[in-house]
């Protein structure tokens, strides 16, 4: 007969016949599986939490995305990718747009299939710009339409490179790191404003970060995650050019995981550079793997390669040219990297906190980044990476997630267009995975005040919707005030032309117009019967004065003058501002 205690041991069966009684270990260990099965049910009962605080997360995003995607005009750069675009899907041609590679278009046209779009002209002859007022305002298309759904593949791929970003903070720190990740991610304004775009910036971003989490899953089975982590970077060069500045980058990190995988204490010399020369194999099989994804993007198009170097290809000479022709790419990407160097070498004109300037500055896009970050964002991005370079458990994740960024970020400062943090919109994604790292503190203090500024951070996100775009933080004044500081992609990128039609609808009908609009829409389409003040002479211009601030902050001579003697009365979307002129 068993004794009432017997069956609370999980399987140890002491009898009464012995008349032994139950050791203290017996007894200890008793415990420790009670605790174990406790927590495990807990677990149990907190992963459909979790899933559902996953799922509320990024269906905030979307939401935000969506609406954004419905309520926006496009953009300046919109019009050509989605026309690219359409010319791959109808004429199977590369001609147009070869400055950027193929796949990010390719992923718009995923959702251009749905649209029906009338067919284009395939003797067209004019520029890639003519070719996108061609399709959305001069061919019986509806713009709307065409451009919702050119952005919802890159609104659904934003979304799944979220799950990246939770995956990689969770393999990193556990599962409360992957959720302070996400959260961050899902709440950035930046994401979230070129999240919603046809445009080239997220995509290019993500596969980027999804490669190199592949390859922190490569430091356990490189096998498998090696290869993985070759399409991704693939996937990346194929979207944009400036993704080659870290592939030299992720070659390494690809041999300190084939050295961490197959790592023996104590191995000898010979070992050693067995060991380092099956990582560099492996490395180089990894870049095959990413050119082989860069040549498969361009045969999707186009099987036969057909392709007439552009009149517009300049010729470059020095290290840049020799890396243009000895790159093992398709043609049209090396003209494409062609074009690339040559903007490199025009001089683009910036606007820093007040200041027009010609040329570029290195501290562009820190600064700019400190603008558009919302504050508890930006200290648990500074203290994510302290944490990863100083907590032991978490060092050897430095290299992976800081050192491409930073050396992405170094790249993009010495460019010459300080347009925008839309050249690093890599920040806020492997930022948002070194931030988790403070979850590893268990100080209660610690945990109040990573909430708070997660909180502070979500907090200051929502009340910039639905205008992402020109997002800036309390600091800088909020998004009301953004065009005071910068200028162009941060805050007017041409998006909000449909507001200001419904806004002159709505406020001032009847009132003459005129118009300085920085964009890519057509006024005419959205009902607005504007004239140009540049053109006319000064004493006849009255009425409504509208201008993109954008224009405004680059205003000289005439349009300067114009704004001096006119009063501010209205602004639209915090991007475009009206002003009286008696």
């Amino acid at each position: 007969m068993r004794s009432p205690w017997i069956t609370r041991l999980d399987g140890d069966e002491h009898t009464a016949s012995g008349g032994s009684a139950p050791t203290a270990e017996g007894k200890r260990q008793g415990r420790i599986e009670g605790l174990k099965g406790r927590f495990a049910g807990l677990k149990r009962h907190r992963r459909p939490l979790y899933v559902l605080a996953v799922v509320a997360l990024l269906a905030e995003m979307a939401v935000a995305m969506v609406t954004t995607a419905v309520e926006q005009t496009p953009t300046i750069d919109e019009p050509v990718y989605v026309a690219t675009a359409e010319v791959y899907l109808q004429q199977r041609s590369l001609r147009y747009n070869p400055e950027h590679p193929p796949l990010g278009k390719l992923i718009i046209a995923s959702g251009l299939v749905f649209t029906d779009a009338s067919r284009l002209d395939p003797d067209f002859a004019f520029s890639q710009k003519a070719l996108g007022r061609q399709l959305l305002y001069e061919s019986g298309n509806d713009p709307e339409r065409l451009m919702l759904w050119a952005r919802l593949p890159v609104i659904v791929l934003t979304l799944l490179f979220g799950l990246v970003v939770l995956a990689f903070a969770r393999d990193l720190a556990g599962p409360a790191a992957g959720l302070v990740a996400l959260t961050l991610y899902a709440f950035s304004p930046d994401v979230i404003a070129s999240g919603s775009l046809a445009t080239l910036d997220v995509p290019a971003a993500g596969f980027l970060l999804t490669s190199v989490w592949l390859l922190w899953r490569a430091r356990q089975r490189p096998r498998r995650y090696l290869p993985l982590a070759g399409i991704a970077l693939g996937a990346a060069v194929a979207t944009k050019m400036s993704a080659l500045a870290v592939v030299p980058v992720l070659m390494l990190l690809g041999v300190l995981s084939v050295w961490y995988a197959r790592r023996t204490p104590g191995i000898g010399m010979r070992e050693r550079a067995r060991v380092l020369a099956l990582g560099a194999a492996a490395a180089v099989g990894m870049a095959l793997v990413a050119v082989t994804v860069v040549w498969a993007a361009y045969l999707v198009v186009d099987p036969r390669l057909r392709w007439t170097q552009p009149e517009n290809v300049p010729d470059i000479l020095g290290t840049r040219g020799r890396i243009a022709a000895w790159l093992p790419f398709p043609e049209p990407y090396r003209d494409g990297m062609r074009i690339q160097f040559g903007f490199e070498y025009e001089i683009w004109q910036g606007f820093l906190f007040g200041r027009l300037y010609e040329g570029s500055l290195w501290y562009y896009l820190p600064a700019a980044l400190l603008v558009k970050t919302p504050l508890g964002m930006l200290a648990l991005w500074l203290a994510g990476a302290v944490v990863l370079l100083t907590v032991r458990r978490l060092r050897p994740a430095a290299p992976y997630v800081l050192v491409p960024a930073a050396c992405l970020l170094v790249v993009a400062m010495n460019g010459a267009r300080d347009l925008g943090v839309r050249y690093a919109l890599f920040m806020p994604m492997f930022l948002a995975v070194a931030a988790a790292g403070v979850t590893v503190f268990r100080r209660r203090w610690a945990h109040a005040v990573t909430a708070a500024l997660i909180c502070f951070a979500a907090v200051s996100s929502l009340l910039t919707y639905p205008y992402y775009l020109p997002y800036s933080n309390e600091a800088f004044g909020g998004p009301s005030k953004t065009h005071l500081r910068l200028h162009d992609s941060n805050v007017d990128w041409g998006q909000d032309l449909g507001r200001l039609a419904d806004r002159l609808r709505r406020d001032h009908p009847g009132e003459r117009v005129w118009l300085v609009y920085k964009g890519a829409g057509v006024p005419s389409y959205y009902g607005i019967d504007e004239s140009n003040p540049l053109s006319a002479p000064l004493g006849e211009v009255h009425g409504l004065l509208v201008v993109s601030d954008s224009s405004a902050a680059k205003a000289d001579g005439r349009l300067a003058a114009l704004l001096d003697t006119s009063t501010p009365i209205d602004e639209v979307g915090h991007s475009i501002t009206v002003y009286r002129r008696r």
